[in-house]
């Protein structure tokens, strides 16, 4: 299944807040939950893994192929394969650069890679998945366009908190990874143990 392209309002509407997917949300997007939710009556519980793990995948902005590897690569982890989960898609470079403030969303922070304007300890990264690590220095290129992309960005009101696992040096256009990221700063509320659930009943 391909990356979702479609009406992003749609996704918001049905499955609540996804601060990566968008930076704007409707003004009555939890009176209409209500209301969908009330009309629908009560959930099964497979329509409630189902929609945690969309909740998951519409956030990060994955494909079905790239959740499902994740979830895959968590399970051979030790520790706890919700919480795991989290810290791998919490760690994609694309991500980071979202929840730094140096992109509005992530489909933005993607472009912002795929576009090369964005260097790792000093190397161009292009590929958004790039799992960052603590010590890592996150920077835009040292050119006028690049730069002006992340200003425009860095120059609205932060969403939230910076979390703290990292550290945001906006007049440089630079960030750092101090950590891996502990789950309560996770951006979103998700119960990651439904994820694991939905994947571990389709096989």
């Amino acid at each position: 299944m391909s990356r979702y392209r479609g009406p992003r309002f749609k996704k918001i509407r049905r499955l609540g807040a996804l601060p990566g997917l968008t930076n704007k949300s409707p003004i009555d997007i939890e009176k209409s939950g209500l209301r969908n939710q009330s009309r629908s009556g009560k959930k099964s519980q497979y329509r409630i893994r189902l929609e945690e793990k969309q909740k998951l995948r519409f956030h990060y902005g994955l494909t079905e192929r790239q959740l499902l590897k994740y979830v895959r690569i968590a399970g051979k982890v030790k520790g706890s394969t919700g919480q795991v989960l989290l810290q791998l898609l919490e760690m994609r470079l694309d991500n980071i650069l979202f929840r730094l403030g140096m992109a509005p969303t992530i489909p933005g922070a993607r472009q912002l890679v795929n576009h090369r304007h964005i260097l790792v300890n000093g190397r161009i990264i292009d590929i958004p998945s790039y799992r960052c690590k603590p010590r890592d220095i996150i920077m835009a290129r040292d050119k006028q366009n690049s730069r002006a992309l992340i200003k425009n960005s860095l120059d609205l009101p932060p969403r939230e908190e910076l979390p703290k696992h990292l550290t945001l040096q906006s007049l440089q256009y630079k960030g750092s990874v101090n950590q891996i990221i502990d789950s309560k700063w996770v951006g979103f509320k998700i119960n990651e143990l439904l994820v694991v659930e939905y994947y571990s009943r389709q096989t």
